[in-house]
């Protein structure tokens, strides 16, 4: 599986990069236009991620913007909706505006709140599909 960690947070970085390594090959980025260029590269090369993590707040673009920015690339490369990366929003907000926005206005698949342990992100990585 191969993995995209967008976050500008060193310490988050680091904790999600340790997380995943040991089932993903785990690229990093830390804005969203980081993230909007590899998502390109990674396709270009034929080896698209098959999962996003991706920090809500960031610098330079945002990652909601950047994942709206993202799933409109998808929908010019004629990717369908079934076959769409898996992304998954971390924010240390847990408020209910946010999490709306990040599904139903920026397509996120999943949204986990900081701090990040293992078991919430196997278990959410078990339910999209992504681990047995």
């Amino acid at each position: 599986m191969k993995c995209l960690i967008v976050e500008d947070d060193l310490i988050s970085r680091r904790i999600l990069k340790e997380l995943l390594s040991p089932f993903c090959d785990c690229d990093i980025a830390v804005n969203g236009d980081e993230a909007i260029t590899s998502f390109k590269l990674a396709h270009d090369g034929k080896h698209p991620y098959d999962l996003i993590c991706m920090d809500i707040m960031m610098p330079v673009i945002d990652g909601k913007e950047a994942l709206l920015r993202i799933r409109k690339l998808e929908k010019e490369m004629g990717i369908p909706p079934q076959f769409e990366v898996k992304v998954v929003m971390t924010s240390a907000l847990d408020d209910p505006r946010t999490i709306v926005q990040s599904f139903y206005t920026s397509g996120a698949t999943s949204y986990l709140v900081k701090p990040i342990s293992k078991k919430k992100l196997m278990t959410e990585l078990r339910q999209l599909g992504l681990l047995n």
